[in-house]
C-alpha cells in the first residue's frame, strides 16, 4: 500500500458514524472490500484505522513475540484492547464503536489524519491541542527523528 496523504474534518453523527471524506475514501478503495481494524493509540488519546492488509503486516511482527516473556504477553495484551474490525458502508459511513468512542474522547467534530500507512481519529479539540503543544519543539524533534537519515545520494531525506 502507498502512503496516505491529507488530514481531513469531519463530523460524528448520534449513532456513532462518520462519514468518510470522498479524497480519503478514494486513496483506500483498494482495501474497501478487506475491511478494517480499528483500535486504540498507543501514545495518543486517539484511534488508528488500518487496512486489513496492514494490520495482517503488524500482526506479523506481533506473532514473532515471545509468548513466555511476560512483558510480550503484556503488551499484546494491551496492544489488542478493544480491537475492532470495522468497514466502510456503501453510503461511505464508518461506524465507530461506542467504547472507542469513549476512549478517544470523540464528541461531533472529528480530524481524521493520515499517518503513513493508518489513519488516525481525532476528537478535533485533541487534535488541534495535540500539533500545537508547545512542550515539544518540532524542529528540535525533527532533527532527533530524522536528522541522521540520508538515503539519498541529492541530500535530502
Amino acid at each position: 500500500m502507498n502512503s496516505l496523504i491529507g488530514t481531513y474534518e469531519c463530523k460524528v453523527d448520534a449513532k456513532g458514524r462518520l462519514l468518510m471524506p470522498a479524497p480519503l475514501k478514494k486513496q483506500l478503495t483498494a482495501s474497501l472490500q478487506d475491511g478494517f481494524v480499528l483500535k486504540r493509540s498507543v501514545f495518543q488519546p486517539c484511534l488508528e484505522l488500518y487496512p486489513m492488509a496492514e494490520w495482517n503486516q503488524m500482526m506479523q511482527k506481533i506473532n514473532k513475540l515471545n509468548r513466555f516473556v511476560k512483558k510480550n504477553n503484556d503488551f499484546i495484551r494491551r496492544f489488542t484492547a478493544g480491537v475492532k474490525v470495522v468497514e466502510i458502508d456503501n453510503l461511505g459511513r464508518l461506524l465507530v464503536p461506542k467504547d472507542l468512542t469513549t476512549f478517544a474522547q470523540i464528541s461531533k467534530d472529528v480530524v481524521l489524519s493520515s499517518a503513513v500507512n493508518i489513519i488516525e481519529i481525532w476528537d478535533k479539540d485533541l487534535y488541534e491541542k495535540a500539533i500545537d503543544d508547545s512542550v515539544v519543539d518540532f524542529a528540535d524533534l525533527a532533527e532527533d527523528v530524522m536528522g541522521n537519515v540520508n538515503d539519498d545520494d541529492n541530500g535530502i531525506s
